[in-house]
């Protein structure tokens, strides 16, 4: 969500801003901009509503107009709206009412409104309707000269979140940054610095990255970089390696990012499988042992991974398992102690709503687990242990491969929690449902669904691609699945679509079910697949359309999708596949913007 990039050092800065505004486009984003230090001394400050090329528009027509953007030092931004609408003015950065300050902002001040107030009573006049604008007005106000000296003054007065990149007019060729529970980076090398949201932008330039922070400020100047503490003390940073390589963000002749990383599924399973052992860690097991009950927290489709670990663990290891939303955990007030183990999962280890309910568990002494797919990042720093997926750079902000890399971790620890994981690795069964020999499969049974469902799910999508509405259901493991499959259709392709546990639909839902209403239903646990096929007959009675994926061929539904037979507990794996593609060629049909659908952001950093 959102997306800074900043450079400072002896090559023009705009190219290089924009090559990384260009690199964080699969955060999500409604706008952009951007401000270079000129080498007359001003400050150029171009924004656009829309797309990253309406901005480069706009740097091509300046140049026309014998007015380049040229210089050494700049901050640029993408934007996804939080305060105020989506337009040029709402566009990052932003100025501070003479132009002393220019930022650009990631995250959200909550306390916004009685700051602009109090701003506003003064006589001071804002340009936008941002939160944003606040800090910059602030930061003038409180001006003492020194940058890092303001910044200890106005930092305080900020409620929420942040991460900030400063230009001062009095300080050209210096960019000032800070942070507090919003991600920021930093990359050296000898002739530049440079700044960004996620290591994306900077892997171009350095594979060793600093990391701020919360309460920790930067000044960066040329190649040189400076970190001070929240008191002003000097912090040494020392180095993170980044794994991630550039050219997995190249579509390597695929139309769309999305279509590619459903593709790679196989392989990035087959990669986290691979490296599980080496992360199961004597730490990592002993916050296993003797819990008394489990919690799987995430958000979307970390949440949907964590509803289907919570089947497998309380069905298959016998500990009580719940799922929670993380953006409702803390009102919960939920009751968790040290025997409490919390599996906290976030492809990007930055979603600001998993990462607060983290922190709510931990000051109630519960177990905390990691899974997450971006290495060093804050959930995975903050957890007693992570375990990382390895579905590398997914830059499609609906996720896929990310997805089923977390299923695959969950299903290990599912199996380790029915036993000793030595027995389990070995192939030994222990007792329980869940096994390791069963697991290893996942990658050839998910490489076969794809070849299977490959030309039915284009059919199923030019039947059902002009519905207004789509109905999908599912008992038990299975309707994890069905909630998967739901949010993919709704998300991509805009069509309404829900998800019900099978059994409930009945429950006033059928009302709106008439003549060729789609329902999907997945049907891959064969203790309750009697009871789904009566809830789906009980839709064609009323004149729905239906479509079926299943493990049974006694199935008799005229639309219906055979999976590989497998331990119906790891199905969900194979079914969620067909219904990735079809969210896929019903967006394509529609005219969807399938890598960035509108309203969404790939790293959702705002509580």
């Amino acid at each position: 969500m959102c997306g800074i990039m900043g450079y400072t050092g002896v090559e023009e800065a705009a190219p290089v801003l924009m090559d990384g505004l260009e690199a964080l486009e699969y955060r999500g984003y409604d706008s952009a901009g951007l401000a270079v230090c000129t080498e007359g001394g001003s400050i150029i400050h171009i924004r656009a509503a829309g797309r990253i090329m309406n901005l480069a528009d706009k740097l091509i027509q300046a140049a026309h107009e014998e007015v380049p953007v040229t210089g050494s030092c700049g901050i640029a931004h993408t934007r996804w709206a939080t305060h105020g609408a989506p337009t040029e003015e709402n566009a990052h950065p932003h100025r501070s009412a003479t132009g002393l300050y220019t930022i650009v902002h990631n995250g959200i001040i909550e306390n916004y409104e009685a700051l602009r107030d109090s701003l506003e009573a003064e006589g001071i006049e804002f340009e936008s309707e941002t939160d944003t604008e606040v800090i910059a007005q602030l930061l003038e106000k409180h001006d003492t000269g020194d940058v890092l000296e303001t910044l200890r003054t106005v930092l305080p007065l900020l409620e929420g979140s942040y991460a900030l990149g400063i230009l001062y007019y009095n300080a050209p060729g210096k960019i000032y940054c800070a942070r507090k529970s919003s991600p920021l980076l930093i990359a050296k090398t000898k002739d530049g610095a440079y700044l960004a949201s996620d290591a994306a932008a900077l892997l171009k330039y350095s594979r060793e990255i600093l990391r701020l922070e919360d309460g920790e400020v930067a000044e960066l100047e040329g190649g040189k970089v400076s970190v001070y503490a929240a008191d002003g003390t000097p912090v040494r940073k020392v180095p993170i390696a980044v794994a991630s390589h550039i050219s997995a963000a190249d579509k390597s002749g695929y139309t769309h990012f999305m279509r590619k990383e459903i593709d790679e599924q196989p392989e990035a399973v087959r990669r986290t499988l691979a490296s599980f052992p080496g992360q199961f860690t004597p730490q990592t097991q002993q916050l296993l042992k003797d819990v008394r009950r489990v919690v799987f927290l995430g958000c979307g489709s970390a949440y949907y991974a964590g509803l289907v670990g919570r089947y497998l663990v309380e069905e298959g290891a016998g500990i009580p398992a719940s799922a929670e939303l993380a953006s409702e955990f803390k009102a919960l007030n939920p009751a968790i102690d040290d025997r409490t183990l919390l599996i906290v999962i976030s492809q990007s280890g930055e979603t600001a709503d998993t990462l607060s309910a983290l922190r709510f568990a931990k000051q109630k002494r519960a177990r905390t687990l990691g899974i997450v797919n971006v290495e060093g990042s804050t959930i995975a720093q903050e957890c007693d242990a992570v375990i990382y997926t390895k579905a590398g750079l997914e830059v499609a902000v609906a996720t896929t491969k990310a997805y089923a890399t977390q299923l695959s971790i969950i299903y290990c620890l599912a199996a380790a929690l029915q036993g000793d994981y030595i027995l389990i690795r070995k192939g030994v069964p222990v007792g329980g449902i869940v096994k390791q020999s069963d697991i290893h499969r996942l990658p050839d049974l998910i490489g076969e669904v794809l070849r299977r469902s490959a030309q039915p799910m284009f059919e199923w999508a030019r039947a059902i691609h002009r519905a207004e509405h789509c109905y999908f259901l599912g008992r038990n493991i299975d309707y994890a699945a069905a909630l998967e499959g739901s949010l993919k259709l709704k998300e991509i392709s805009y069509i309404h679509a829900e998800a019900y546990p099978a059994g409930e639909l009945k429950h006033g839902t059928i009302s709106l079910v008439e003549e060729g209403t789609p329902i999907i239903s997945v049907c891959c646990r064969p203790e309750v697949t009697p009871k789904t096929r009566s809830n789906m007959e009980e839709c064609a009675a009323r004149g729905a359309a239906l479509y079926c994926i299943t493990n049974d061929n006694s199935i008799t539904v005229k639309n219906k999708l055979l999976l590989p037979r497998c331990n119906p507990l790891l199905a969900v794996s194979l079914s969620t596949i067909p219904l990735q593609l079809l969210a896929y060629h019903c967006a394509e049909m529609r005219g969807c913007a399938i890598d960035k659908p509108r309203n969404l952001a790939k790293s959702v950093t705002v509580e």
